[in-house]
């Protein structure tokens, strides 16, 4: 028997086929050449790693969202019903509005508006049309209104709200001090006082009232108008101007003008009775004062005596020569365009804003004291 032939039953016996699977077994020659050809294509690094297929799982919250339903249906009903009872029974209230006046917060002490004490820590009262705010002696006081301004009071002060209209904010302060600090449109805010009307034009400025009704008012910024029955004074920046009651404004001046003119000019204001003290204060003003005096000058153009207006003319004209458009003699008889001129040269500021605000004014109900 050919041993080489001889295999046992058990013996599992070669497949062409197994080299296909797992590389045993005869290979077959067809294979090999495959190989051979298509083994320079060989790919020798890793396999790639695909990420993992997340199943879609929208349809699993479809039966979640269905069952959830109800429960908002149910919520958003029961919100309906409370709106429509609310609005029953509401709706046909007016909403609440609020009052035109100034905010006004404690400083110090016990300030009042009307008899109700501001507290330590409430927020900012309002100051309605018609109160009355008051501060004592050891009382002080801040309001605050939209697009209009700040004022400050001082102990010992009252004031009053006259007016809060479209343009037309009127206050009056029947004594003590405020400070106010004023960036409405000129002409909008005004004070009224026992012996004057303060009419802001563009400014921050003191204004104090003493109890027999004379004021003072003293600019910081731009400048503020005092009237009374046609009598005026513009007062600028760094200037005062007192006013007496049935009087009215005196003549402005810069507060470092030297202490005898202030004084001659008080008394030419206020207290001489006689043409012969009118002339003496009058001259000693004159003699008294400087180039930037020429504020003061102006002003007694139309407040001294026919006679005595061309000599603060000639004055006047050494600080200012007067500019083109304005003579001598126009001066003379008063003529308001050539004042309003020589004013606007002096470099304080355009009186048109003045005149603007005159016009628009001239129906606006008078103060007490204008009556």
């Amino acid at each position: 028997m050919d041993t080489a032939n001889n295999h046992t039953d058990n013996e599992p016996q070669a497949n062409s086929n197994d080299y296909l699977w797992d590389g045993s077994g005869e290979p077959d020659p067809e294979i090999q050449k495959l190989e051979t050809l298509l083994g320079e294509f060989r790919h020798d690094r890793p396999a790639p790693l695909f990420p993992e297929i997340v199943p879609d799982k929208r349809w699993r919250f479809f039966p979640l969202r269905m069952r959830l339903f109800p429960a908002l249906a149910t919520t958003v009903a029961a919100l309906l019903a409370i709106a429509a009872i609310t609005l029953l029974l509401y709706g046909r209230k007016p909403l609440p509005t609020t009052v035109a006046g100034w905010d006004v917060s404690r400083l110090a002490g016990t300030p009042r508006i009307g008899s109700r004490t501001l507290s330590a820590n409430e927020r900012p009262s309002r100051l309605g049309v018609g109160q009355i705010l008051e501060t004592d002696g050891q009382s002080r006081a801040s309001l605050q209104a939209e697009g209009i301004g700040q004022i400050e009071m001082e102990p010992s002060t009252r004031l009053r709200l006259l007016t809060m209209g479209k343009g037309l904010k009127r206050i009056a302060l029947d004594r003590g001090t405020i400070h106010a600090f004023i960036w409405s449109p000129p002409g909008q805010f005004v004070v009224d006082t026992p012996s004057a009307m303060t009419v802001d034009l563009g400014c921050a400025y003191t204004l104090q009232v003493g109890d027999s009704g004379g004021g003072l008012v003293r600019t910081s910024l731009g400048w503020v108008g005092f009237k009374l029955n046609g009598h005026e004074s513009f007062i600028p920046a760094g200037a005062a101007c007192a006013t007496r009651p049935r009087v009215g404004p005196g003549t402005p001046y810069f507060e470092d003008a030297p202490a005898e003119f202030r004084s001659a000019l008080t008394r030419f204001d206020f207290e001489d009775r006689t043409p012969q003290q009118r002339a003496a204060d009058l001259a000693t003003v004159l003699s008294q004062s400087r180039k930037r005096d020429a504020l003061t000058l102006w002003h007694l153009l139309s407040r001294v005596d026919e006679g005595q207006r061309v000599l603060v003319y000639d004055r006047l004209s050494q600080f200012a020569p007067a500019p083109v458009g304005v003579t001598r003699e126009g001066i003379l008889r008063l003529d308001q365009p050539m004042l309003d001129l020589w004013w606007n040269a002096l470099g304080f500021d355009d009186i048109s804003v003045w005149r603007h605000w005159e016009r628009s004014w001239s129906g606006a109900p008078k103060p007490s004291h204008e009556k």
